[in-house]
């Protein structure tokens, strides 16, 4: 890091002086600070010095440059150590927190908004639209916080009069998901100069604060009308509605009237001066006038026995009445407000099992040591305080460090420093401290003065070496007998004045205001003020006392930053003229004194930058070691520890102690963080590798198993079938028509083909079985009958199936009673000449030419012939074929017409159309000429292939 800038800025570390003591420190801070170099580190805590001037170092490029980069990579900024609080989170699911300190004007709040606005850029970089919203509600807030927080003092013009705390809850992505705020001891506020005519009109407000007591003191010093369209623009975007807004302006106005509201005294009783005030208030709070009249000039008390009694006021009283009310107002409407903010942000439905681990960076933007000329109550709260926070510091930085260097037995020579849990018990320790001193006054029964709870602390507390009055040190002129008390804080000696804070301790507000409130027809009001439900008899326990409750909250704050790890932001005020160039070395010197920075050096250069236990370590950089990845095979951790650091060198960097390594430069831990940085992308790719690999083998013992039970769940559903299929057929031998109506099973997908065949068989089986009891005599007939079956295929609706074919019709006396002798004669003649065997079919026929004329004439088809005969001439032999030239094909019309075409191989083909006899009109013979014809060429082809296999081949 001491190479990320020239000399001539001085040292970027103050661990890197030549020498650590009090004039080189100081020569640095100036040095950087005249060359506008605003921060610098003490390892990992960062000095702030307020610069009064805007500077050009917080924009996206700086962002950028800061962005999930080491500490030590680049310059001294707070980008740096916000980085390093939300990688310290990310990485190690960790709570941290960022603890912004110093004294009034030191430029706290600031840093705290820069911090904020940096965590909430580098989040988020998918831009989810929930998480932007959180993130905008986020920053939103702060500039809420501040115009209701935030007053002009003589030493700040933007002084922080509450502590914010804020917690960030992140996701396990490192996204913000939500937040939580917790504000500490109010004090007030500024407001006039922003708000318009017409609302300062409906509030009856005037626009010149000189015009109101409460904001008198602050009237000089801001023009805040742009400051006020923000807020009013923060409050639209957090959410706040239109009605909540107006009830804020209403409240505040309520309270800026009330301050201007006076009192005189009427005889014996105190009257308000001027009516008009009370309707005012009356108006902005929806009361009555005469309750707000009344809950002004009375109090009502309950007696012992229960009797209630109002009692009037005196002016005095009445005065004291309307300022706490007046505060009490602000105080419950600037809680409203953070409550109201909270239940915006906070986390919702989160499941640790579903969402992960929530983390949460916090960030303490709280005000800073104070001595004024006059300081009373609020500077004693406030500064105790700042002392809580330096004992905090002290503890986590100094003190703890220290001690485990010796409990880890590590070689190390003791700092001194200043441990300031002195004054802390000055003020909280029970019984003796000034806490105690002014809770034991309130509780007392009878007239407690001021001065006489002055003059106990004085008793008590007189030996302790931070606390003086002028009664114990009658020589010091600059306090005042009776009044003034002298504590001996880090940061300086403080003169309180005790005049008040009895007041200001008690719970100053009579219940009469609160159940003016909470009866108000104005729901945020009521809302406020949930305590004025409760009658005056009900009001019997004393609530605890402001400085008791301050102190709880303050104790509950180190105790949850105590739980988290602490990033620091030193802030040091360089004058007390707000100059951009005037560097104030002795106020400068004051504040480094206090704050322990010096101390926090020499720790610091004497100490280590990096601890860590041996397993973490390990976890983290085993990698990056071939003896330790994946598992280390040594005894113990340390070892493998050992062998890391040996193997990068880092020999001389390092100690060990009894469970922690302890590194002594963020060097070592950078160059560990490169080489794991690089080494990651590897390891994931392996990962990745050996877990697809596991993936897979995964699936195919899955695609296995799942094939073993298919198989199984096949074969069983195979078996099934054929079981099914068993039990169904078992007894067709046995039924009439030998199981055509038994149902066949749906076969499985691998039987399909199978179950078709099946079937296939089983219809020949059963055409088997009908045929065989059919006489010999008959089965030319049947054949001829399934041949034309398969050769029309449902082509013809009436092909003469269903009669018997009696083949050689012009020989049936029957069919053709006039010429059957002569044919028979003409038959007997030619079986004579051409010694054919068998007649296929005869029947009377009429021949159409190529002409379209037809003539009677007689067909003869024997299984050798064709011939076509002249039925007028004694059937005359007019044409002879051979039956084997018709073997090309025979056409027929699909109509109910006789029309028959016998396609010749010499391409002569004869049409003819067979008439009916008169055996039956209405016989179709078609058929029968087709089946028959074709079962003569079946058989015919069949013998041949049986006799001669060779001449078939030679054929084919």
């Amino acid at each position: 890091m001491a190479e990320l800038e020239g000399l001539e800025f001085g040292k970027s570390d103050f661990v890197l002086l030549d020498e650590v003591n009090m004039e080189q420190f100081m020569e640095n801070l100036k040095l950087r600070f005249e060359k506008a170099r605003i921060y610098t580190f003490i390892g990992e805590v960062v000095v702030s010095v307020n610069p009064y001037k805007q500077m050009d170092i917080y924009g996206k490029e700086a962002i950028d440059a800061y962005r999930g980069r080491e500490l030590y990579e680049n310059p001294p900024h707070l980008y740096a150590v916000a980085d390093a609080a939300y990688k310290a989170m990310k990485r190690r699911a960790k709570d941290t927190c960022i603890v912004i300190s110093g004294e009034s004007g030191a430029g706290k709040t600031e840093a705290s908004k820069y911090i904020m606005q940096y965590i909430a850029a580098i989040t988020n970089p998918s831009q989810r639209a929930e998480v932007e919203s959180v993130k905008n509600v986020l920053l939103k807030s702060n500039c809420v916080l501040e115009a209701f927080g935030n007053a002009k003092t003589n030493r700040n013009d933007n002084s922080s009069r509450f502590g914010k705390y804020m917690d960030i809850n992140f996701n396990f992505n490192g996204d913000p998901t939500g937040g939580h705020i917790n504000n500490y001891l109010l004090e007030k506020v500024r407001l006039l100069r922003g708000g318009s005519e017409e609302m300062l009109g409906s509030l009856h407000l005037q626009k010149d604060p000189v015009n109101y007591v409460y904001t008198r003191e602050g009237a000089t010093s801001n023009n805040d009308r742009s400051s006020h369209r923000a807020v009013l623009s923060a409050l639209q975007v957090i959410g706040f509605s239109k009605e909540e807004i107006d009830s804020i302006y209403r409240i505040l106005g309520t309270i800026l009237i009330l301050g201007n509201l006076q009192f005189e005294t009427d005889s014996e009783s105190v009257q308000v001066v001027g009516s008009e005030a009370v309707s005012h208030i009356a108006g902005l709070t929806t009361t009555e006038p005469d309750n707000v009249t009344k809950s002004l000039l009375y109090r009502t008390v309950a007696t012992g026995g229960g009797e209630v009694i109002e009692k009037g006021h005196t002016e005095k009283e009445a005065c004291f009445g309307r300022d706490a009310f007046a505060k009490a107002l602000y105080e419950r409407l600037f809680c409203w407000i953070v409550a109201r903010i909270n239940a915006v942000i906070e986390v919702k439905d989160y499941n640790p099992v579903l969402h992960g681990k929530n983390t949460v960076i916090g960030v303490l933007d709280i005000y800073g040591f104070e001595i004024f000329d006059n300081n009373s109550f609020e500077q004693f709260c406030i500064n105790y305080c700042n002392e809580k926070l330096q004992q905090l510091f002290i503890e986590l930085i100094l003190r703890q460090e220290q001690d485990e260097y010796q409990r880890e037995g590590i070689t190390w020579r003791h700092i001194d420093y200043f441990n300031n849990q002195i004054i802390v018990d000055l003020v909280e320790q029970p019984h003796k401290g000034i806490i105690s001193v002014l809770d034991e006054a309130c509780l007392t029964v009878g007239k407690v003065t001021d001065t006489i709870c002055l003059e106990s602390m004085d008793a008590k507390l007189g030996q302790h070496p931070h606390y003086t009055s002028r009664k114990l040190t009658p020589s010091d002129k600059t306090m005042e007998f009776h009044r003034d008390f002298r504590i001996r804080h880090y940061a300086g000696d403080v003169t309180y004045s005790v005049e008040g804070f009895l007041d200001k301790n008690k719970d100053p507000l009579f219940q009469d205001f609160k159940r003016l409130m909470y009866n108000s027809s104005n729901p945020v009001l009521k809302e406020m003020w949930p305590d004025g439900q409760l009658s005056i008899t009900e009001v019997t326990k004393r609530p605890l006392t402001a400085a008791t409750l301050f102190k709880n909250s303050i104790v509950a704050l180190v105790d949850k930053l105590g739980c988290k790890e602490p990033y620091y932001v030193r802030c040091i005020k360089p004058n007390e003229m707000k100059s951009p160039v005037l560097f104030d070395d002795a106020r400068c010197q004051h504040q480094v004194a206090y704050l322990g920075l010096l101390e926090n050096v020499r720790v610091r250069r004497a100490g280590f930058a990096y601890r860590q236990p041996y397993a973490r370590f390990l976890q983290r950089y085993k990698m990056t070691c071939e003896y330790t990845w994946p598992n280390h095979l040594m005894e113990t951790d340390r070892e493998a520890v050992e062998a890391i650091v040996t193997q990068h060198g880092f020999q001389d960097d390092v100690a060990y102690g009894h469970t922690k390594l302890f590194v002594r430069t963020p060097r070592s831990l950078f160059t560990l963080e490169q080489e794991r940085a690089a080494l990651i992308p590897i390891l994931v790719l392996f990962l990745q590798k050996v877990w697809r690999g596991a993936l897979a083998r995964m699936r195919c013992q899955r695609m296995r198993a799942i094939y073993a039970i298919m198989g199984c769940y096949k074969r069983f559903k195979v078996k099934a079938h054929f079981w099914e299929v068993e039990r169904r057929f078992t007894n067709v031998r046995n039924m009439a028509d030998y199981g055509k109506s038994v149902e066949w099973p749906t076969p499985p997908a691998a039987l399909a083909q199978f179950d078709s065949i099946t079937q296939q068989l089983h219809r020949r089986w059963r055409a088997r079985q009908i045929v065989k009891n059919i006489p010999p005599s008959d089965m030319g007939e049947v054949r001829a009958k399934v041949a034309a079956l398969g050769a029309l295929s449902g082509e013809r609706k009436d092909w003469g199936c269903g009669r018997p074919w009696e083949r050689d019709y012009l020989s049936n006396v029957r069919d053709c009673p006039q010429t059957s002798s002569n044919f028979i004669r003409i038959s007997k003649e030619l079986r004579n000449k051409d010694q054919y065997n068998q007649v296929l079919f005869s029947g009377f026929c009429r021949k159409v030419n190529r002409f379209n004329k037809s003539t009677d004439r007689a067909l003869f088809i024997t299984e050798k012939h064709i011939y076509k005969l002249d039925p007028k001439k004694q059937f005359k032999v007019l044409k002879r074929l051979p039956l084997e030239s018709v073997s090309t094909g025979l056409s027929i019309t699909a109509g109910v017409d006789q029309m028959v075409a016998l396609h010749t191989s010499s391409q002569d083909d004869v049409l003819l159309y067979i008439q009916r006899g008169e055996l039956c009109p209405n016989q179709d013979r078609i058929g029968e000429l087709l089946g028959t014809l074709i079962d003569h060429f079946t058989r015919s082809v069949a013998a041949v292939r049986r006799s001669s296999p060779e001449m078939l081949f030679q054929q084919s």
